[in-house]
């Protein structure tokens, strides 16, 4: 393929009826005042889209433009330029033909860089363009660094050598940001962010070292190692998160804050004495990603309505149920994000704190000093509050605390672990609180789940098994034949998973007069029956099957979060 042209964007744009003169000018100015590249300007300015530019050129060009979002990256390939080069020069090798490599290129007139990149691979380049959003997102995702890992394990295993070795001294030496142990945890760290993992796992084993990443909410294997430097890294781990290096016979908890690409992780880390050796969980937070809004969680229109009403209150208790990693707390933190505001005052108890919230005073829960649930809130309610969040309802003592202070003119958020949204107030009963108090101070119950979204990049259609036909049969009847399923096949975009991210299965109970009523009857069976007529069909089980008609799950999905409260 021949050398692309250099050219004029802006003259390019408006000889496509894509801008104005007028346009061109007024950006011509922002550019000479701002310094920026013109195509950001027009972008920012509204101009024109990323993809209306790339297809410009392209035509221009008489190149292909690519969708990145629906083509299948080949790992293997792009490795064939660096990824230091790949992001100097934004540029990602997608095809590895006979004739020659095809190169996406955000900037396809830049002919420095494609002089460069030629050079560096050495065969003849076709040039392709793509979006500069959607290459640097393919970048992050495709150049893993999982034989970096294996290779930095390796030489870490290496250097420990068959000798006993003094960790201390190993951790404490100088030069420490060189040593392999380092080096492997900030692969590990950075390979994690990369693929969205929520959770690190290191778990040694009789004859290796298995770390793993949870990835929208399923463990996936990261790479195995020997089993001799389980001790180098957890023992590192330790140092950074200030815990007891010498203690290895009892669980320990901490934090710490790991700075990756220019944004700040923060880690809980939490260890245990298994029999190969302390097992090591680590949960990551990304404080630069911000806080969901509730509009982003995947509520239907109906509840969203009701749960924004209800956040409008000046007092009541709002519960979020569901087991663990059913998303309770991003659905609290997204609340709380609402009401903050300075004619507020918000007091939170946890445990863990699990995000930083500007503007809101969060406790932290420390059971070893008596800093109890229980013992905060307390505390909490002589600070003059004007909502309360607590971590869990945890025992007697806190369900009649908060209950008695959402009835005193506090609005009270929290997480219960129950099931679904009909049994919570027999819960609460059943831990010991009043029924009046239940009657009088919860206002809503919101239960709900997570289920994992099928990757848009390669969905595909399919039939249904004989299995998945009855289930969705039981929520749709007749009409389950009338609508087309589909499922992702695996691509580079989701780690071959099919399924690329998460959304909220949500079932709200609130307490009108008739819930109420039959609340304050001692006849569990008459209260289940209001309730379960107030839900009507908005059920867990109904979501998450509006859910798969709508393509956005699968009935397997669907399946599994029902399995959970099928028992219940």
């Amino acid at each position: 393929m021949a050398r692309p042209e250099k050219v004029r964007l802006g003259e390019i744009l408006v000889q496509q009826k894509l801008l104005t003169q007028e346009q061109l000018k007024l950006a011509l100015d922002e550019q000479k005042r701002s310094g920026r590249k013109l195509g950001r300007v027009f972008i920012e300015q509204g101009y024109v889209t990323e993809e209306e530019i790339s297809e410009a050129l392209a035509k221009q060009l008489q190149i292909p433009y690519i969708n990145l979002k629906y083509y299948n990256i080949k790992p293997e390939v792009t490795q064939k330029l660096p990824e230091t080069q790949a992001r100097r020069f934004r540029a990602l090798v997608l095809e590895d033909t006979p004739k020659a490599l095809k190169i996406g290129m955000a900037d396809p007139t830049d002919l420095n860089a494609y002089d460069e990149i030629a050079r560096i691979v050495k065969r003849d380049i076709e040039i392709a363009v793509v979006t500069e959003s959607q290459l640097l997102a393919t970048i992050d995702r495709v150049y893993r660094r999982t034989g970096e890992i294996s290779g930095l394990a390796q030489e870490l295993q290496a250097e420990l050598g068959d000798d006993a070795v003094d960790f201390g001294a190993l951790a404490a030496s100088p030069g420490l940001e060189e040593a392999p142990v380092v080096k492997l945890l900030q692969s590990v760290f950075e390979d994690a962010t990369q693929v969205r993992a929520s959770d690190i796992h290191i778990e040694p084993q009789e004859r290796k070292l298995v770390i793993r990443f949870r990835i929208d909410g399923l463990l996936h294997l990261q790479t195995e190692a020997d089993t001799k430097i389980a001790s180098a890294l957890v023992l590192r781990l330790k140092l950074m998160s200030g815990l007891d290096i010498s203690e290895k016979r009892l669980p320990q908890d901490g934090r710490f804050n790991v700075k990756i690409r220019n944004s700040m992780v923060d880690v809980r880390i939490s260890t245990m004495p298994t029999q190969y050796g302390e097992s090591v969980v680590m949960r990551l937070l990304n404080q630069g990603g911000g806080i969901l809004t509730l509009d982003k969680l995947g509520m239907p229109p109906h509840i969203l309505e009701r749960v924004q009403a209800v956040l409008q209150r000046p007092s009541g208790m709002m519960l979020v149920t569901g087991p663990t990693g059913s998303g309770k707390t991003t659905t609290l933190y997204a609340a709380l994000a609402q009401l903050n505001t300075p004619e507020r005052k918000i007091i939170t108890v946890e445990d863990p704190v699990e995000y930083r919230l500007p503007g809101i005073n969060q406790v932290q829960v420390h059971e070893k000093i008596e800093l109890t649930f229980g013992r905060v809130l307390r505390s909490a309610l002589r600070q003059d509050p004007d909502v309360i969040l607590v971590g869990e309802m945890r025992d007697q003592e806190t369900v009649e605390t908060g209950l008695r202070a959402a009835m005193t003119g506090h609005l009270v958020l929290s997480t219960l672990h129950t099931n679904d949204a009909v049994t919570t107030p027999i819960r609460l009963i059943d831990m010991g609180a009043p029924r009046y108090m239940v009657a009088l101070s919860l206002q809503m119950v919101l239960a709900q789940r997570l289920v994992r979204v099928i990757c848009e990049s390669c969905v595909e259609t399919y039939t249904l098994l004989a299995g998945e036909h009855a289930f969705l049969a039981q929520e749709l009847g007749n009409k389950v034949d009338n609508y087309r399923y589909t499922k992702g096949k695996g691509c580079s975009h989701c780690n071959g998973t099919g399924y690329l991210g998460r959304t909220g299965v949500y079932e709200m109970l609130e307490m009108n007069n008739a819930v109420v009523e039959a609340a304050n009857q001692e006849d569990p069976a008459l209260f289940i029956e209001v309730a379960t007529r107030e839900i009507g069909g908005y059920t867990l089980r109904a979501h998450a099957a509006q859910l798969v008609i709508e393509g956005r799950t699968t009935v397997e999905e669907a399946m599994r979060i029902s399995n959970q409260f099928d028992d219940a």
